[in-house]
């Protein structure tokens, strides 16, 4: 990924239009341009997709012309860059309607899928696998090399990570298992500290750096891997107590110069966390685990269930970018925030999928079973998966960790499918594990 272009400063085109004919021209194109739903460009794309002199204007005069009419609309933010500039943002057209959708699905309206969730018995597994989801989508973000198998494996079997990638995981998974318990304390440095340090144990080359901001010799910057290009320089380690406590007041704070949705302060406490790049290592986990802390506390339940890292995993040049976007271009947020306002609602979406789906198979495979009282759900979706992966073993205690129930009832759940011989126990080490019978969809069948 290469560095975008800077865009031309435009007060200075602007202050030449106006002396000229071309001014109401300037006037018009501005609006409409800035009005339209479908797009908004970073000069980057703008200066490629242009339209050849629209009423006289060259292409540098267009983009003034959608500059003047952003920063007239422009919401100043107590976030500050390295040299003291604000921040800056205003709703799209575009962005009030995903808002409304968000404010539909997480905050207090159940729709069809998400009544899911809400029955007690499918809620925990839900849960889980949305954890899961995100501890690894997040992880390899960052350039874990962890299969999904894998990752669910080693968390429902409770097994130790075994290399640093895995470990990385599992501390993703730890720390989103957490926010359920911080998402009622404000944000304090220690608070941040703490996520810190759980995104980060035991996976750092000098462990001292767990849990702590970067010292002024520790020179971080993000470049490319290849080119060397440097794409962002973060601001100073001296400044970093101030900026974080601001953050701090930021994200406590209900109102800023009037009402602020909660979302759009959740997305911007992500990306603050990514510009300051308070530590050596470990920022997008951070920042992605503060977004979650904030939708919570703001009563965004859903939050717990869908995975913003799954969405962003499919571009993540498109997620980088978007920082990029914003830093070369004023500080305008708004490239920021309409990425991720595209991505919750695309969480959002896949999350409903994903439960049709799941209720449709457990309906299909009961059905198919014609045991409408045989199983119970949790029977019905461990044989699904036997049917599915004949080489798979569980234990008590990851049937219990999928489920979210006590370790009674997990063992009742695999022994009553031992003695149906649907599953077949034996002993390895200190442990019972339950695997698949060999025939288990001729018995299934009968």
């Amino acid at each position: 990924m290469k560095l975008p272009h800077t865009p031309p400063p435009w007060e200075p085109i602007f202050s030449r239009v106006i002396q000229d004919s071309k001014f109401s021209e300037f006037l018009d194109f501005g609006r409409t341009e800035s009005s339209r739903p479908d797009r908004y460009l970073h000069w980057e794309e703008f200066r490629h997709r242009a339209s050849p002199e629209p009423g006289g204007l060259s292409v540098e005069q267009q983009w003034a012309a959608i500059r003047m009419n952003r920063s007239s609309r422009a919401q100043v933010t107590t976030m500050n860059d390295a040299k003291g500039r604000p921040f800056s943002f205003f709703l799209t057209q575009k962005a009030f309607e995903s808002l409304h959708e968000i404010d539909l699905h997480c905050g207090g309206g159940i729709g069809v899928a998400e009544d899911g969730i809400v029955q007690s018995q499918t809620r925990d597994r839900y849960y889980m696998d949305s954890v899961i989801e995100e501890a690894l989508t997040s992880s390899q973000l960052e350039g874990a090399v962890v299969t999904r198998s894998e990752a669910r494996d080693m968390i429902r079997r409770q097994r130790p990570p075994a290399t640093d990638h895995e470990r990385m995981v599992l501390n993703n998974y730890r720390t989103m298992r957490l926010l359920s318990d911080l998402k009622n304390q404000p944000l304090s440095m220690e608070v941040i500290l703490r996520i810190h340090r759980e995104v980060t144990a035991g996976t750092l080359d000098k462990p001292e750096q767990e849990g702590r901001f970067r010292f002024p010799d520790e020179d971080v910057r993000i470049e490319d891997k290849e080119s060397g290009e440097i794409f962002h320089i973060p601001p100073p380690a001296e400044d970093l107590e101030k900026r974080m406590s601001r953050l701090c007041d930021f994200a406590n704070e209900p109102g800023m110069t009037g009402f602020l949705h909660p979302v759009i302060r959740a997305i911007i406490i992500h990306f603050w966390i990514a510009y300051d790049h308070p530590f050596v290592d470990g920022n997008g986990r951070t920042a992605r685990a503060l977004f979650y802390w904030s939708m919570l506390k703001s009563g965004f339940w859903l939050a717990e269930f869908f995975s913003i890292s799954h969405e962003i995993l499919k571009a993540p040049k498109q997620y980088y970018r978007a920082f990029l976007y914003t830093e070369t271009d004023g500080n305008d947020l708004n490239y920021f925030l309409n990425h991720q306002l595209q991505v919750i609602c695309s969480s959002i979406s896949s999350l409903r999928d994903y439960i049709r789906k799941k209720q449709a198979e457990i309906d299909s495979l009961r059905i198919h079973l014609q045991l409408k009282g045989g199983f119970n759900h949790r029977q019905l979706a461990l044989l699904k998966h036997g049917l599915k992966h004949p080489y798979a073993g569980y234990t008590v205690v990851s049937h219990q960790t999928s489920h979210g129930v006590s370790n009674q009832t997990a063992k009742n759940d695999l022994e009553s499918l031992v003695a149906k011989t649907l599953l077949i126990r034996e002993k390895q080490a200190k442990a019972f594990i339950y695997t698949p019978a060999q025939n288990l969809a001729t018995l299934l069948e009968k």
